[in-house]
C-alpha cells in the first residue's frame, strides 16, 4: 500500500464512519459529502479520471447538496407516526453487515467474469463526455429535471405546516 493511497483512504473511511454515527443530520450529511470527495480523489489517484470527476459532479455536487437542502428545509417537522421506531441492538447490525459482506464476497469470487481474459479498454474523459452529450443527452436532461423537481418539492413541503396550512414567515 502506498503512502498516498493510505493518506486518501483513512480520511475517507473516517468521514464514512462519522456519517453513520453522528446523530445531527446536517453534520452527517457534511461528512457524507467529505466521504464522496475522498472516493473521487481515490478514483483520480487510481487513474479513473472520469469516474472521479463524475463522483464530484453527481455525488458531491448534487446528491450531498440535495440531502443538505432536504434536511435544512424540513427541519422542525415531526414524524407522521407517534410511535417511535424500535432500537435495533448493535450486534444485530454488525451481524447483518457481516452476512451482507460474506454474500457479496462469495458472489464476486465465484463470478464467471473472473475467468475471462482481461481486455484493455481505456476510455478517455473526452470520449465519455462526447458520448454523454450526443448519445445520452436525453437521460442527462431527465436527471436534471428530476433533481430540480425534488428540490422544488422539498421547498413546498418546508412551506407547509403539518396540518397543511401555509407557514407564516417569522421576522
Amino acid at each position: 500500500m502506498t503512502l498516498m493511497l493510505f493518506l486518501l483512504a483513512v480520511p475517507t473511511l473516517a468521514a464514512a464512519l462519522a456519517a453513520m454515527c453522528l446523530r445531527n443530520l446536517v453534520h452527517a450529511a457534511l461528512c457524507a459529502a467529505i466521504c464522496f470527495t475522498g472516493v473521487a480523489a481515490l478514483f483520480v489517484y487510481l487513474g479513473a479520471e472520469f469516474m472521479g470527476f463524475a463522483q464530484v459532479i453527481i455525488y458531491v455536487g448534487a446528491i450531498a447538496i440535495l440531502l443538505l437542502f432536504a434536511v435544512l428545509l424540513t427541519r422542525g417537522f415531526e414524524t407522521l407516526s407517534p410511535l417511535r421506531a424500535r432500537q435495533v441492538p448493535w450486534p444485530v447490525g454488525v451481524m447483518a453487515a457481516l452476512i451482507t459482506l460474506a454474500v457479496m464476497t462469495i458472489s464476486v469470487v465465484s463470478s464467471p467474469s473472473l475467468l475471462r481474459p482481461r481486455t484493455a479498454m481505456v476510455l478517455r474523459t473526452r470520449q465519455v463526455g462526447d458520448r454523454l452529450m450526443t448519445d445520452y443527452v436525453l437521460p442527462m436532461e431527465a436527471i436534471g429535471l428530476l433533481m430540480t423537481a425534488v428540490l422544488i418539492g422539498a421547498a413546498v413541503l418546508a412551506l407547509r405546516d403539518s396540518n397543511g396550512a401555509k407557514r407564516r414567515r417569522v421576522p
